[in-house]
């Protein structure tokens, strides 16, 4: 069936679920009655190379086993118990093979190449006793990884499951290497997703085949695309866009590049694409020959098209084209993404490493919405807050959201959802919340955050009893100097606190670190770890990964950098992509030292031990003693919330309404004995009868689905409008604060 767009995602992103580019922009051309057909061809390839046929032509023993390491030989002598595995496996760990995870536990089914050698002795700690599933898809991760290295080492050294040739995409100042890499024969990996393309262009016909390039890792396949296409199909045209491109490829200027691609668009791709699409040529009649390519003059482009935020090559000269008076979508008017045409039921669930924030990337599909647009903070030096995908906040309705949810839900069957804001707002997360729980809608999400103040216990409650399970966020440097050189707005006390609203609500907290940013001395980095380390002995984190300081192009240290002690090494910009910069901190101490030893620790502490290890023990070179007091967490979670009447607060309850009964007339007159029933347990106590009727009574108007919330003022209001005094005193006495244990929050 022939379509205007066919939308792609190279190889490779993650096995697990669809990168969201291609819903999003088919969710926007539905808004414009534009046909779109969208693929993910990394899964699609990878299915293709994970099956028995494709293990079958992959596994072919060489001529000479010389050279060849002892992990491939084994792979090769166990060839035959591979091909008999693999298509089971997979199966499994597609979800449609359930029953296969008692044979792969008992050891002898799959065969063990060398990843197993770091399999733990026992996996009952991470997995119970019961927990034969996720073990077995453990062991199913480990057999997948095997043959992917095999693969590296004997087939194709850029091959990686989420990415293939980043080494080539990355600070690739000049596109000559990638260019010679692109004039080389096919690898084999190239051969798959040819041979795939192919079957895709036949079937859809396109107009315009439109390629998404999140990551460096799906560069070189997005440009094998590109050169495939012109060479068969020469009359398609070709646009580039995504995170790529907006961060690297603002600058680009080398016009090898548009061999490949007509179009490179930055930012937002809705509006460009439109304009994109009105210039393209349209396809000739019974679809695209290879001799159909439109004569040079008749390329609406070069007769002065309107074009918004893209780059073309125009008489032999790179030129950027923003010519386009169309103004970008709010975000209500660009639709609800559309995932169908996907293989949402092929996509591979793996649990890599024991670690439960990781497994919420890898283990199981999630449907992906955005909040807001764009960052409400926007401060961060380290960031890209010059650029209009972090600077331009536009948040989206509760309401919309959950609309938004409902359709891809029932388009998806699916109702997890991982919320990909740069840091989701408290009060639309709080909104959000309250619109699914009126809606009685089941749902698992969970979305990136800012430490803020405003992650109350209650607020956190109420994110929980939406089906919030997780938020990752940035303690970054874990130094309250590094801290507000960032511009972070938040102090390691207050991370830890709001970690401990998460935490005891229910809620995995991830923690983003950071270490090597600009004049960070070895003080700071060794007190930061110990601030990490006490925050997991006190377990208000979970999870946690650090990464080492990049200086980028866009960033307010990449574009100030003697504000923060820091020089660039070269001012010079390169032809093809621009972002990461090379600089020198000549007051910081030595980074690139400290990963080994952070890392180490690290993963200790998630698995909750070696605690009382001295810093020192993680480093091989003399590190200084930490500054930072024993219990300087512990004593940051002891300050109590500020627990002052606020009459401005909303007051909810999340449970249901009470059984109301008589009790024994007492000295203090006639009482009435509430009952409240939740899914874990029965709470009673007794009241005046007058307070019990008017609790029951204010309790209904009190929950989410309610049209207005009531503040506490006007609780108050209707308290002493029922002819009760003493509100404060009823308010602050056992019956509420046993309420507040059970479902009624303050916000």
């Amino acid at each position: 069936m022939k379509h205007t767009v066919l939308a792609l995602t190279p190889p490779f992103t993650q096995l697990n679920t669809p990168y969201p580019a291609t819903a999003y922009i088919k969710g926007f051309l539905n808004t414009k009655n534009v046909s779109c057909f969208q693929a993910d061809l990394g899964i699609e390839v990878i299915l293709a190379l994970f099956s028995k046929q494709g293990l079958t032509d992959l596994l072919v023993p060489p001529v000479s086993l010389e050279g060849l390491g002892l992990a491939a030989a084994r792979i090769l002598a166990l060839r035959d118990d591979y091909i008999q595995t693999i298509d089971a496996t997979m199966l499994f760990l597609q979800g449609k093979n359930p029953t296969l995870s008692h044979v792969i536990c008992q050891g002898d089914f799959l065969p063990q190449g060398s990843r197993f050698d770091q399999l733990e002795e026992d996996l009952d700690w991470a997995f119970g006793t019961m927990g034969t599933h996720d073990k077995a898809k453990h062991l199913a991760t480990l057999y997948l990884e095997d043959i992917a290295d095999f693969i590296t080492e004997c087939v194709d050294p850029h091959f990686g499951f989420s990415r293939y040739a980043e080494r080539l995409g990355r600070s690739a100042n000049s596109f000559d290497e990638l260019y010679a890499a692109l004039q080389q024969d096919y690898t084999y990996i190239d051969n798959q997703l040819v041979r795939i393309l192919a079957q895709r262009m036949a079937a859809v016909q396109p107009q315009l085949v439109a390629i998404t390039v999140p990551f460096p890792g799906n560069l070189y396949s997005a440009f094998r695309i590109g050169q495939w296409i012109k060479q068969h199909h020469p009359g398609v045209r070709i646009a580039m866009g995504g995170g790529f491109a907006n961060t690297e490829l603002r600058s680009v200027s080398d016009a090898r590049v548009f061999e490949f691609f007509d179009y490179i668009t930055l930012d937002d791709g809705e509006a460009p694409i439109e304009e994109i699409i009105k210039v393209a040529p349209p396809a000739p009649r019974g679809g695209v020959k290879n001799e159909e390519a439109p004569p040079l003059g008749a390329d609406p482009r070069r007769a002065g098209g309107a074009l918004k935020r893209t780059f073309i090559l125009e008489n032999g000269r790179v030129v950027y084209k923003n010519n386009s008076l169309k103004k970008d979508y709010k975000q209500s008017e660009v639709g609800t993404p559309d995932y169908s045409d996907l293989w949402l039921d092929r996509y591979v669930s793996v649990i890599e490493v024991v670690n439960p924030m990781h497994r919420m990337w890898s283990d199981g599909r999630w449907n992906k919405l955005t909040m807001a647009h764009g960052c409400y903070w926007g401060k961060c030096t380290f960031c890209d807050i010059s650029l209009d995908y972090i600077k331009l906040y536009e948040p989206v309705t509760a309401t919309l959201l959950c609309n938004r949810m409902e359709e891809m839900m029932a388009q998806t069957g699916q109702n997890g959802f991982h919320f990909v804001d740069e840091a989701a707002p408290p009060a639309l997360m709080r909104a959000l919340a309250l619109e699914i729980i009126a809606r009685k809608i089941s749902v698992t999400w969970w979305t990136n955050i800012r430490f803020e103040k405003s992650f109350s216990r209650d607020l956190c409650v109420l994110l929980k009893a939406s089906g919030c399970v997780a938020v990752s966020g940035g303690l970054e440097v874990a130094s309250d100097r590094l801290l507000e050189l960032i511009q972070k707005g938040v102090t390691v006390a207050q991370v830890a606190q709001v970690a401990r609203n998460f935490t005891d609500a229910g809620v995995m907290v991830h923690a983003y670190l950071m270490y090597g940013f600009p004049t960070q001395t070895a003080q700071e980095t060794v007190d930061s770890l110990e601030m990490v380390r006490q925050m997991f002995e006190q377990g208000v984190l979970q999870s946690g990964f650090w990464h080492q300081f990049a200086m980028t192009a866009h960033s307010p240290v990449g574009m100030f950098p003697e504000q923060f002690g820091v020089r660039k090494q070269t001012n010079a910009v390169g032809t093809f992509a621009n972002n990461d910069i090379v600089h020198t901190d000549p007051t910081g101490a030595d980074h690139d030292a400290f990963s080994y030893g952070l890392k180490k620790s690290l993963l200790n502490y998630m698995h909750g031990v070696c605690f009382e290890y001295p810093l020192q023990k993680w480093f091989d070179f003399e590190v200084p003693p930490t500054t930072v007091a024993p219990n300087c967490i512990e004593q940051a979670l002891l300050a109590d919330e500020n627990f002052d009447l606020r009459l401005t607060s909303k007051v909810v309850w999340l449970g249901k309404k009470p059984l109301v009964q008589p009790a024994p007339l007492t000295k203090k007159g006639s009482t009435v004995l509430l009952t409240f029933y939740d899914k874990k347990q029965t709470v009673s106590f007794k009241v005046g009868e007058a307070q019990g009727i008017w609790l029951s009574e204010i309790l209904e108007k009190l929950m989410p689905q309610n049209a207005k919330l009531l503040t506490l003022q006007q609780v108050k209001d209707h308290y002493e409008a029922a002819g009760l005094a003493h509100f404060e005193m009823f308010w602050y006495n056992k019956p509420i604060s046993t309420l507040k244990k059970v479902g009624l929050l303050s916000l």
